[in-house]
């Protein structure tokens, strides 16, 4: 069954590669009439709203990834304030016509998505408190609203400062743009939802860590998801623990002891019809987790200390914005290039790697095209220390491994070839030349046998989780800079193996990235996130 199970993940992530004479399969066109709603609702469920959080200081951005302040205390403001710093709406885009009247208008969100649409949901489990309710519950968290729907009250609860928070992947919403590829983008947008959460946490002084002893199916069933049915249902993805810092749980959360009241409330319908994918739902069976997939953690080290901006957190966190096309003009210095590779190291930058229970299994190749002070060409980073040699049988053998002028010690970056890599970016990205036109791009490199090899099939979801993680850290370091980041889920994969050397399935690629002055577009106008709520147009 395991062999079969890895046989399924490997079938999957071939059949689903980018080439450069053929694209994945999909409907090739948007079929407008059965885009599916960016919200989903629970129908007759009790609604909690969430008060907005006041502006205040809060920490600083630094302070986030070195020296987290005390921890809040758990209320409802602190649930607020998780919420709107993760995963609420951050800002509304419309644009008009000559006459003014507006042809369309849509939301963004704090965590970044594939094409904004979105197909992470997130559960709030949690025990009683200050302005929450007088029993433990279950909660769907409702950010067109910022505020929760109570889905279920429950009878134990192992530990009143524990917090649970579960997300899951609505692969429709993806698949109805991507096709089969859909599968791919929603476990990034789901990691790029844990770093989100993650980070938040750390701003209220707690910290998040992936349990994976809870199973895909024991979740589905904490979550009530497991009620749903068909295309559009949910799918369980994973489970975070929030815990004051400092402080481990009293005891793990076992959904099986928890019991509690009927479920109430019915998911609302996200499309009139649909386009069935089926290899998505075979993907999705063959990496469930079965839990105890791995242990616990032991902590981290400290992280490096790389000097305080005193940039706001909290403001940082939410202008956060995924860019659209870069100026091909806009440089950064060495330095602040080498501060940002720091910053996705597990090793000097435990918060927020922390939240994951395994070793790294991504390292990056690295396209650098503006790095005042730094060699134009390609690299690499060698995110574990691990990976190197596989990375150094596995790449082309005529690759020169050159440390850098001025790198870090702490820093395992390498050159592997100088010159202007602009174009093979460009051409890998799908042709797009936001990949060419920024300062650099990244191809997040995953040790794919290795991974299963070490636990199976399930661990297909999780090497795309880190590299959800590693992208959030790289969009926020983006807005540190001054700068603008997208993630690129459009890559023609085995033409930058090619571009690399390798020849078998041990290292590939997952998701690029890339980081630059952005250009906006003027006639798209910018409304408040929440400006709906006040009646605003």
């Amino acid at each position: 069954m395991s062999d079969a199970r890895i046989a399924a993940v490997r079938a999957y992530h071939e059949r689903t590669k980018h080439h450069l004479e053929r694209y994945a399969r999909s409907l090739g066109y948007l079929d407008w009439a059965n885009q599916p709603d960016p919200f989903r609702r629970y129908e007759s469920a009790r609604v909690l709203r969430l008060r907005l959080p006041a502006e205040e200081a809060g920490p600083s951005y630094d302070a986030l990834f070195e020296a987290p302040g005390p921890p809040r205390p758990l209320d409802a403001e602190w649930v607020s304030r998780l919420f709107y710093y993760s995963l609420a709406l951050s800002a509304w885009k419309r644009i008009r016509d000559r006459s003014g009247r507006v042809l369309a208008r849509w939301s963004l969100r704090v965590n970044p998505s594939s094409g904004n649409l979105h197909p992470t949901e997130a559960y709030l489990v949690a025990p009683p408190a200050p302005g929450l309710a007088q029993a433990a519950a279950v909660y769907h968290y409702a950010p067109q609203i910022h505020g929760l729907e109570q889905l279920r009250t429950l009878r134990n609860w192992p530990d009143t400062e524990l917090v649970l928070i579960g997300l899951t992947s609505i692969h429709w919403r993806e698949a109805w743009k991507y096709g089969e590829r859909a599968f791919r983008y929603s476990e990034l947008d789901l990691g790029h939802a844990v770093g989100a959460v993650a980070l938040a946490a750390a701003g209220l002084g707690w910290t998040a860590r992936l349990d994976d002893s809870v199973s895909t199916r024991s979740l589905a069933a904490l979550l009530g998801i497991d009620r749903q049915r068909g295309i559009e249902a949910e799918r369980a993805g994973c489970l975070l623990a929030l815990t004051p810092r400092g402080r481990s749980p009293a005891s793990r959360c076992d959904p099986a002891t928890l019991g509690g009241s009927p479920w109430c409330g019915e998911p609302n319908r996200l499309s009139p019809s649909h386009h069935h994918w089926p290899v998505i739902d075979e993907v999705e069976e063959a990496t469930e987790s079965p839990g105890l997939l791995h242990p616990a953690r032991p902590p981290t080290g400290d992280a490096l200390s790389l000097g305080d901006r005193r940039l706001a957190a909290w403001r940082l966190i939410r202008q956060r914005r995924s860019a659209v096309a870069m100026d091909a003009t806009t440089r950064i210095h060495r330095d602040a290039f080498f501060r940002m590779l720091l910053r996705i190291l597990p090793a000097a930058t435990p918060t927020p790697f922390e939240v994951l229970p395994w070793r790294s299994w991504l390292s990056l190749l690295l396209f650098v095209h503006r790095v005042d002070g730094l060699q134009r060409g390609l690299y690499a980073l060698v995110r574990d220390p691990t990976h190197e040699e596989g990375l150094r049988r596995s790449l082309r053998p005529d690759f020169l491994w050159r440390r850098p002028d001025g790198c870090p010690e702490p820093l395992p970056l390498y050159l592997l070839r100088p010159g202007d890599v602009r174009s093979a970016a460009r051409t890998i990205a799908c042709h797009q030349e936001i990949a060419s036109d920024g300062v650099f791009a990244a191809a997040m490199l995953a040790d794919l046998e290795g991974a299963l090899a070490s636990a199976g099939a399930p661990m297909y979801r999780r090497l795309f989780w880190e590299a959800g993680l590693i992208g959030q850290v790289l969009y926020l370091e983006a807005e540190a800079e001054g700068i603008r980041a997208t993630g690129i889920g459009c890559f023609f994969d085995d033409a930058l193996h090619e571009l690399a050397g390798i020849r078998d399935s041990s290292w590939q690629s997952l998701y690029q990235f890339t980081l630059g002055g952005a250009l906006e577009d003027p006639r798209l106008e910018t409304a408040e996130a929440y400006e709906h709520l006040a009646g605003g147009a």
